[in-house]
């Protein structure tokens, strides 16, 4: 079996100690070929070649941002325009493309955890190891975000204002060498509650056979749940989706302290009951629906941020990648 590793060498977790012991337990397994991400983007160029090349497997070992990176290459066309890949494999989408590996790396870890990953990285290779000897493998489902002409995949999420607001400001502090902790994300959250605008709401959510909802502040996008973690703490906006069906929301229209605190408390206590309130929108298993903005907001997908868009499309794409595991 031919496998490509893509190396985060700056993954929050991990050093070189553990890399090399982690590159020696695989390379004892598969015919292991090595590369370090070295900019951003290039995971998603490196695993578009490792599919041209027709390898087997592609294994990740970094954070939720170097694994979507891998993912939109195993399926997004080279030049990344919103044309999807056409293969022969109709009813199963996901063959013909190399099968994934993921190693937590990074400091939430949501997808690899989703998939019921240890969150440290050397026992996750200990379960990938018994996952390549009984070749044992699950088909997942992805998101696809649509705005402008382009188009990405996501794992776990995407969303847009406040959460993305929050995305931002934490990748501005680690653009100064500042870690994205969990107590980070909580403090900038905190803060930037104060900034927010929460008197003018921006967002429309529509969809085929879905009745408008206007005045929507914040819009979180689900693949899987749970949506994050503080800290081992599973955040479950959504506690229904799953990589088996297609795309759940919760919208918020409005951003006072007792309606967040509500739904705060709500989704860190509650792992299978749904949020409830005259003030949110809520969708779960739809094939697609679109956002639309009066203003330019911030969206994110996967903790990434992505600017200020005035429209996305989300679509669920069902079956789409093999996931060892």
């Amino acid at each position: 079996m031919r496998a490509m590793l893509l190396v985060n060498p700056k993954a929050t977790t991990t050093n070189a100690r553990t890399r090399d012991v982690l590159i020696r337990a695989l390379g004892a397994a598969v015919q292991l070929a090595v590369e370090e991400t070295r900019y951003r983007g290039h995971a998603a160029a490196l695993a578009a070649t490792a599919r041209a090349k027709g390898y087997d497997v592609v294994a990740v070992l970094g954070g939720d941002g170097t694994i979507n990176e891998t993912v939109n290459g195993l399926l997004n066309p080279v030049n990344g325009d919103a044309t999807p890949l056409k293969n022969e494999y109709t009813d199963d989408p996901s063959a013909g493309r190399p099968a994934l590996v993921v190693i937590p790396g990074g400091s939430a870890n949501v997808f690899a955890r989703a998939l019921g990953l240890p969150n440290d990285p050397t026992e996750s290779t200990g379960v990938v190891l018994e996952a390549l000897r009984e070749g044992r493998r699950r088909t997942v489902g992805l998101g696809q975000a649509l705005w402008e002409g382009q188009s990405r995949y996501f794992t776990f999420c995407s969303g847009m204002g406040y959460d993305a607001e929050v995305v931002r400001a934490v990748e501005g502090l680690r653009g100064t060498g500042r870690k994205a902790t969990p107590t980070r994300y909580v403090n900038t959250a905190l803060r930037h509650y104060l900034a927010t605008d929460k008197r003018h709401p921006a967002m429309t959510v529509t969809g085929p056979g879905i009745p408008a909802a206007r005045g929507v502040f914040m819009a979180i996008i689900s693949n899987t749940s749970p949506w994050t973690y503080v800290g081992s703490k599973p955040v479950r906006p959504t506690p229904w989706a799953s990589f088996e069906t297609g795309l759940d929301l919760l919208g918020l229209r409005r951003m006072g302290p007792m309606t967040l605190a509500g739904v705060i408390r709500h989704i860190l206590t509650e792992s299978d009951i749904l949020p409830s309130g005259r003030n949110l929108v809520q969708l779960h298993d739809e094939a697609e629906f679109t956002l639309t903005a009066q203003r330019p907001v911030a969206f994110q997908l996967d903790g990434d941020y992505l600017g200020e868009r005035e429209s996305v499309t989300f679509r669920s794409t069902p079956n789409a990648l093999q996931v060892l595991v």
